[in-house]
């Protein structure tokens, strides 16, 4: 999503929050954190792929208030969501403005949005896919 952002807007200033979901635990944790200077005065778009539960979501941002971003100025800008993400960021925050292609309905025991895409790092990075995700996708071209 970086790529095509960076595309039309070519004097976009980039941070990054990695944030990771444990997948023992189910909890995000905070891999890497680097955001542009005096950031509390731009507007923010927080931009993930896929937001199943919003945990990830939730914790980004938190980070992005202790560094003074207001929250009115936060966009959530996601290819697909569940439902309970949707839920989950709109009730904590309420001023973030949520901008996604589709919601979906459910999320499965291993946090992936169901029907869903499967894991988007997966299908862009082309690594391993779980089969069951394969396998529901024959005959469909990415």
């Amino acid at each position: 999503m970086e790529q095509a952002l960076t595309a039309v807007c070519k004097d976009i200033r980039l941070g990054k929050i990695l944030i990771q979901t444990n997948h023992d635990t189910g909890e995000p944790e905070l891999h890497y954190l680097r955001l542009p200077k005096e950031i509390s005065e731009d507007y923010v778009i927080l931009m993930d792929s896929t937001v199943s539960t919003g945990a990830a979501a939730l914790m980004a941002v938190r980070v992005l208030l202790d560094h003074d971003v207001p929250e009115d100025k936060i966009f959530l800008l996601s290819l697909l969501m569940a439902e309970m993400g949707v839920h989950s960021v709109a009730y904590a925050f309420p001023k973030v403005r949520i901008i996604t292609t589709a919601v979906d309905k459910e999320v499965n025991d291993q946090f992936h949005i169901i029907p869903g895409i499967g894991n988007f790092g997966d299908r862009y990075f082309g690594t391993d896919a779980p089969s069951d995700v394969c396998e529901s996708d024959e005959g469909m071209d990415f």
